[in-house]
């Protein structure tokens, strides 16, 4: 028995309970866990914005040792510390067979199957494939990826989704260009990877929004050179800070639609808005025709940054060990599986950046 988070639907409150994990089967890889990140998406999930089968073990950003591998793997060994990959992608669908592997279209599909089992038999699902608020999961092998040298493993969980979007939403989805100016909508975990990564992008001035005052600091460590409160002046202000045109780049997030259209407004003409965040269906956009031809703007949304981890992480990790991307600096609290509801409330009140399971 392993002790883990269940939420058993919608809405319920996390358990803090015992599960039974199987033995790795073939293709399987069993993994003790050394941390996990407290992910907005987590949060989704537990409210339903984002669907999934219940009863599950949410969490799927992590990283840890493995325990056991079954027959078949040999891309991982026990002992191996490895990054877990909430998104597998399995290399043939039409997304993949382009390099679009961000959109595979079985992904998800581990999600709806059974990974462990609680004490009085009852079957969990793996929250996103890999079930990381437990102290062990046992996963698809294609759900691991080996932890390149020089990563600490504890910080390394956060390249499994924070890292991996915010530096994909720069490098890939918005392809921000040495001296573009960028604005960044939230600063929360993802928030923060995007800053830093803009900052090794080469961008300049780079603009943080927030709600929250106190973030100031936070933002600018992470690489912000201006920050500003948000606000119904919002998007004069950026263009005040960006020589009275607006922004090069804005990069959403949030996942509201008062956020997404303040981050459009906020750029130039001929600008481009990338969204990162996770909004609800009821969260609707509106723009009108005249407008989307007179200012010739971009809006795009973001899958994982759009990234191919397997491409993406040796460069990240080359970034931390140079001192370019600094996990550390996106953890603002350190806690345990207990500790999961408040960080939850945190989210919902825009306090910190990253919250992290240490085990």
């Amino acid at each position: 028995m392993v002790r883990a988070a269940i939420l058993s639907a919608v809405g319920a409150p996390l358990e803090i309970a015992g599960i039974e994990l199987p033995e790795p089967g073939p293709g399987r890889v069993r993994v003790r866990l050394a941390a996990a990140g407290v992910c907005h998406s987590d949060l989704s999930l537990s409210n339903g914005t984002m669907r999934i089968p219940f009863p599950a073990v949410l969490g799927h950003e992590g990283a840890g040792t493995v325990v056991s591998v079954g027959e078949g793997v040999t891309r991982v060994a026990p002992g191996d510390g490895v990054v877990l990959n909430w998104a597998p992608s399995c290399g043939t669908c039409p997304a993949c067979a382009i390099g679009e592997v961000w959109l595979c279209d079985s992904a998800l599909a581990g999600a709806a199957g059974v990974h462990a089992r609680t004490a009085d038999g009852t079957d969990l699902h793996p929250g996103l494939n890999v079930g990381a608020f437990a102290e062990e999961t046992v996963v698809a092998a294609n759900c691991v990826l080996p932890l390149p040298a020089g990563v600490p493993l504890t910080d390394a969980a956060l390249l499994g989704c924070a890292v991996l979007t915010g530096y994909g939403a720069v490098h890939h989805a918005a392809r921000v260009r040495a001296g573009e100016s960028v604005v960044v909508f939230g600063v929360g975990g993802v928030g923060l990877a995007v800053l830093q990564s803009a900052r090794i992008a080469g961008a300049g001035p780079v603009v943080a929004v927030d709600v929250s005052p106190e973030k100031e600091a936070l933002a600018r460590a992470a690489g912000a050179t201006e920050y500003v409160v948000a606000s119904d002046t919002t998007a004069k202000d950026i263009r005040r800070l960006t020589g009275g045109r607006g922004a090069d780049v804005a990069v959403e997030c949030v996942g509201r639609a008062t956020t997404i259209r303040t981050a459009w407004d906020s750029t130039r003409r001929g600008g481009r808005t990338t969204v990162v965040g996770i909004g609800g269906k009821d969260q609707r956009v509106t723009f009108n025709a005249l407008e989307l031809f007179h200012w010739g703007r971009t809006l795009s949304g973001c899958v994982y940054g759009n990234s191919d981890p397997s491409k993406d992480l040796p460069v990240l990790a080359e970034h931390i060990r140079a001192g370019r991307f600094d996990l550390s600096a996106l953890v603002t609290e350190r806690i345990g599986l207990d500790g999961i509801p408040a960080a939850f409330e945190n989210m919902l009140a825009g306090r910190g950046g990253r919250a992290l399971v240490v085990f």
